[in-house]
């Protein structure tokens, strides 16, 4: 299932994926998860960030793991169509006390790659330390820095609920301030 949320934009400032401008990249943000996968449709023009949409793909617990990644590809697929994007900027994993969960967030990671590579973006892999010093300069810094800095950076009037869209947003910004983006 997919949940969609726009930006508090005023009226009418909500751009669709075909009125980017010319010179602009639409970057797709992912905060990976198989039961919650945040994400969120970054807009870079010049040195000006518009976020598009964000929201989250979620799966219940009683879903079969296997099925869970297949609604993931699907409703990745259909956000990809959808908006377009030139690139798909990820988080890479970096540590998990629980192996069992690692395993099944690396899957769905895999799965959220083959998903971009398989509609010819970009890809751009950031650890959870750049995401941290690209938003707050600070490697060290919590949640909810991050989520205020998203707010602040984007001039939203409220920060992206749940955390895994706010998560995805950060990554998009990270990606779109990254010397990497036009490599």
């Amino acid at each position: 299932m997919i949940k969609e949320k726009h930006k508090n934009l005023p009226a009418g400032a909500i751009k669709d994926c075909c009125g980017a401008q010319a010179g602009s990249k639409i970057i797709l943000g992912i905060d990976p998860g198989y039961a919650r996968a945040g994400w969120a449709i970054l807009e870079k023009s010049g040195q000006n960030l518009n976020l598009i949409k964000y929201g989250c793909i979620e799966t219940t617990k009683e879903t079969e793991h296997a099925e869970r990644l297949k609604i993931l590809n699907f409703e990745l697929n259909k956000i990809i169509k959808k908006y377009k994007p030139e690139i798909l900027a990820i988080e890479d994993l970096f540590f998990f006390k629980n192996l069992k969960t690692a395993i099944k967030v690396a899957e769905a990671r895999g799965v959220i790659l083959m998903t971009g590579i398989n509609n010819n973006l970009k890809i751009k892999e950031f650890t959870p330390l750049q995401i941290k010093q690209a938003l707050t300069g600070y490697g060290r810094a919590d949640k909810n820095q991050i989520q205020q800095m998203v707010k602040m950076i984007l001039k939203l009037k409220q920060i992206p609920k749940p955390d895994d869209s706010a998560d995805a947003v950060a990554v998009a910004i990270c990606c779109a301030n990254s010397s990497s983006l036009s490599g």
